[in-house]
């Protein structure tokens, strides 16, 4: 309030004593009048004077004002220019003509505004809630009020809005809101909000912000769209950058899957907004934040597996390869390929793979090479094509191999139709523009990283440096070609400018690299020697002094940070971040080196010897171990199959006794079903009944069968019987005359119909015996079968001896009995076979006799369909001579004569009946 006080007396060019008068008339206006309507012209009048009367409104109205949020809330337009009014005062947006040495004060005005509202933190709350009503007039300043609350103090509001209750969730429904200008000022205020506080960021990813953000995006048309585009992509980088909770929702989200569009750009000739250049950017920047090589390494390979399954890295592979691509979103690109297959293999394999849209189509790490090495090319595009090259080789064996093969006599081109990476990489190795021997030297050091064979591989590679010379070894050409430059001891010893310590820092580095790997092989060039010729002509520390110029200068730090070479123009490109790694590791030991003495080195030397005959003789006890464990393991590998095959056999003879018994209880069943002769049947009862079928079962059977046989022979008997009343019948037709006969006439035609029936009968029981016996053909077959089959089988084939010789009793045991009982079996089944045969015979004696039957019976019905007729005419005369009867019969009785009674005859009639019903009853007993 002091600061505001001097502020406004030091104003020479201040308010002119009206308009200061008329403030505080309104501000008095706004405390002490009781009718609204007073209080909102008042209210307004504040907010028009607001913009130009910044400070005077600011320490007299904004009081009233707080007061008016609290305690007017009903009416919602008093409500509007209040917070409009607030956001004037804190607000830095609007232009304000001052003077330039009040510039910086009037700047500070809205930080110190803002720290006098946030002072009772109850105001940060109370807009909080005032931003839950949906009227536009409210909720539209208040979001531009903290929004400005936001900028000028962010740390303090994020931790007041943080403790509020449901303060966060209130905010994420403004991008829900139906209106467009709330919803794009919201993503504003949600930007502000995230800003550097991890705890924000992950509530607000969990209250779905992913989802909406990406909604947004795609209904404002991906990298086509307008500047809200770029604020939710800007909102979502807040959200992901260094944040490891939130990218593994992002990821688990699939919400990976959902940036693809975003990289389909369509034809190359649709033209590249600004807009839409930014956009790509941004969305690009995004797709680096997931795969950052500052992320933890498992969160970044799995965001590499899922954009290469869902096919991003393809679509980034495309724009890659694409024409008529803006230079800055073409290098930004092949920046985010990078660190999309960096140390992940299957990107890496795939982008070996792309060819680039040429004739004949090339390799697009060719291509990329080819703009590398290319002085044309922009320095930004070359430094990010090295850096997609190194991530390509970042812990990629296999791409280290090719890119070297390259290299290699065997390998190369000689027709000169094509360019390999190796040609490439060599030709600018040895370029006159230095730029381009930079980055093929770092190449090619990356092709050899945490490599042993290819550095081996690489010491094979030829160079023709001139015609008719002989070729080179690449190591002498770059060996040659320093020499050359300086003697490496003479650059040392001197006393250079700040601007050349560091060759001289290399230089030392370099020799003490000849020391400390030196095998001493070379007499000239001793280990001895050269520490010798360093102490005489440099000095151990000055040599040491030296080598520590490189870790202290400034670019080595800011190489050693971060992977990526990026370097505001080529002066600066002198470090690569594996080159920092490596000074780093060798620095130590080359100190070490230089400072032992010759006794020392005998020592170690001595050491390292005896060192090397131990690690021999532990390396050959080490391959007798592994040579013993592998054999020991292909035992155990022996006898877990030998069980295995043992317990397969086990059970293969369990399933086949289990089967053997199941087929010797069919049989059984089978064989008593057939009704053998009592003869047979005696020797079987008792296994019959060991099988599980029961001698009530077997009485049954047998009383079935007996039936059958007795209902035939009745049949046959009917069948003669009938025979002879139909001959009587005949005869009877040609006399007839009597009332018995005509009733014998009526019962032979319901005889004849019951006849009908039994034949019918008597022929499908003679038909499922003929489905039964050949059922039982079958089964016998299988069982012969499958008792042959397992008689035959053998153990299974390479079995360890010593493994089957404690089995073998027990198998030999069983197979044994299994062979008996397969022997009675086929006893069994032969005495079977002859009685089905016995039996086969009997029923084709049976069907003749049907047949002949069914001859007679055809002709019997053509003689009843003849006798019926004639019968019909004896019914008509049988009535006539009823009624002549009865006529007689009256007449005897009127005369005194004795009459016999019809109850007589009808009792003779039922007695006859009954005896009929009686013998059906017991057929029916019988079935």
């Amino acid at each position: 309030m002091n600061f505001l006080r001097g502020v406004m007396g030091g104003q020479s060019a201040g308010p002119q004593h009206t308009e200061a008068e008329t403030i505080q008339k309104l501000c008095d206006r706004v405390a002490s009048s009781t009718l609204l309507d007073d209080r909102r012209n008042a209210v307004r009048a504040l907010k028009s004077l607001s913009k130009k009367y910044r400070l005077e409104v600011g320490i007299q109205a904004m009081e009233h004002l707080i007061h008016v949020l609290q305690t007017d809330r009903s009416d919602s337009e008093i409500i509007g220019y209040a917070l409009d009014t607030l956001y004037n005062i804190i607000s830095n947006d609007e232009e304000e003509e001052v003077e330039e040495n009040s510039t910086r004060q009037s700047e500070d005005l809205g930080s110190q505004f803002t720290e006098i509202f946030i002072k009772q933190q109850e105001n940060v709350t109370l807009l909080l809630s005032l931003l839950e009503e949906f009227d536009f007039h409210v909720r539209w300043p208040g979001v531009k009020l903290l929004t400005s609350l936001l900028k000028q103090l962010g740390p303090q509001v994020q931790q007041i809005i943080l403790v509020s209750p449901m303060g966060v969730s209130r905010l994420m429904d403004l991008l829900a809101d139906s209106r467009e200008v709330i919803r794009n000022d919201g993503v504003l205020l949600l930007q502000a909000l995230t800003r550097s506080n991890g705890a924000i960021q992950k509530i607000v990813a969990f209250e779905n912000a992913f989802e909406r953000l990406l909604d947004i995006i795609t209904e404002e048309g991906n990298s086509d769209g307008g500047i809200v585009v770029e604020d939710c992509l800007i909102l979502l980088q807040n959200l992901l950058k260094n944040n490891n909770s939130n990218q593994n929702f992002f990821k688990e989200g699939s919400y990976i899957q959902r940036m693809k569009p975003w990289f389909e750009v369509g034809d190359e000739n649709s033209g590249w907004s600004a807009q839409k250049v930014t956009n790509l950017h941004l969305m690009l920047q995004l797709v680096r934040v997931l795969v950052s090589p500052n992320n933890p390494p498992g969160a970044t390979s799995s965001c590499q597996k899922a954009m290469f399954q869902c096919g991003l890295l393809q679509q980034l592979c495309t724009i890659l390869m694409a024409t008529g691509v803006p230079a800055d979103i073409l290098t930004e690109t092949i920046n985010t390929v990078s660190e999309v297959i960096r140390g992940c293999q299957v990107n890496q394999d795939y982008f070996a793979s792309v060819n680039a849209p040429s004739n004949p189509p090339r390799p697009a790490i060719v291509v990329l090479l080819m703009s590398m090495v290319n002085e044309r090319q922009p320095f930004v595009l070359r430094c990010a094509v090295l850096y997609c090259f190194q991530c390509f080789l970042y812990k990629n064996q296999k791409g280290q191999g090719e890119i070297v093969s390259t290299l290699l006599p065997s390998t190369i081109d000689a027709t000169g139709n094509t360019v390999s990476a190796g040609q490439l990489l060599c030709g600018g190795l040895f370029s006159t523009d230095s730029l381009s021997n930079w980055c093929a030297a770092v190449a090619l050091a990356h092709a050899l990283q945490e490599n042993a064979t290819q550095k081996e591989q690489l010491l094979r590679v030829q160079l023709a440096t001139s015609i008719g010379n002989p070729p080179v070894s690449l190591l002498q050409q770059c060996t040659n070609i320093l020499s050359q430059r300086f003697q490496l001891t003479g650059q040392i010893a001197e006393n250079l400018g700040e601007e050349e310590q560091l060759v001289q820092g290399l230089c030392a580095l370099l020799l003490g690299i000849s020391i400390y790997f030196n095998d001493n092989s070379l007499e000239t060039y001793m280990k001895e020697k050269l520490k010798q010729l360093i102490e005489k002509r440099i000095g151990k520390e000055n040599f040491i002094e030296k080598l520590g110029f490189i870790s202290k200068h400034e670019l080595y730090s800011r190489a050693s940070q971060k992977p990526q070479p990026n370097f505001p123009s080529p002066e600066y490109m002198i470090f690569d971040h594996e080159f920092t790694k490596l000074v780093k590791e060798l620095e130590g030991v080359i100190t070490k080196a230089i400072y032992k003495s010759s006794e020392e080195d005998k020592k170690e030397e001595e050491v390292k010897k005896t060192l090397e005959q131990h690690d021999s003789i532990v390396t050959h006890y080490k391959n007798m171990i592994r040579e013993q464990d592998l054999q020991l393991e292909e035992l155990k590998q022996q006898i877990s199959t030998l069980k295995c095959q043992n317990e397969q056999l086990q059970t293969a003879v369990t399933q086949q006794v289990s089967q053997i018994q199941q087929h010797k209880d069919q049989y059984n069943l089978l064989k008593v079903q057939l009704g053998k002769d009592s003869q047979h049947q005696g020797p079987y009862t008792d296994g019959a009944q060991m099988n599980g079928v029961q001698p009530e079962e077997i009485s049954r059977l047998r009383e079935e069968i007996e039936e059958l046989k007795s209902n035939r022979e009745l049949l046959q008997s009917q069948l003669a019987e009938k025979d002879s009343l139909i001959e009587n019948l005949k005869s009877s037709q040609l006399s007839p005359g009597t009332n018995e006969q005509s009733s014998a006439t009526a019962g032979d035609s319901e005889q004849i119909a019951e006849l009908k029936q039994e034949l019918a009968t008597l022929k499908s029981q003679l038909n499922s015996q003929s489905v039964e016996i050949t059922k039982l053909q079958t089964e016998k077959q299988e069982l012969l079968q499958k008792t042959e089959a397992f008689a035959k089988s053998a153990p299974v084939p390479g079995e360890s001896e010593t493994v089957i010789a404690t089995k073998t009793t027990d198998v030999e045991g069983r197979l044994s009995a299994l062979l008996q009982e397969t022997k009675e079996l086929k006893n069994e089944i032969k005495a079977l076979s002859e009685e089905r045969t016995a039996i086969k015979e009997q029923l084709d004696s049976s069907n003749s006799t049907i047949a002949i039957l069914q001859n007679e019976k055809n002709k019997l019905e053509v003689d009843i369909t003849d006798s019926k007729k004639e019968q019909d005419d004896l019914l008509v005369l049988l009535a006539d001579q009823d009624q002549k009867i009865f006529s007689l019969k009256n007449k005897l009785k009127e005369l005194g004569h004795p009459v016999e009674e019809e109850d007589e005859l009808e009792s003779g009639d039922q007695d006859d009946e009954d005896d009929e019903d009686e013998d059906d009853g017991k057929e029916q007993g019988h079935i």
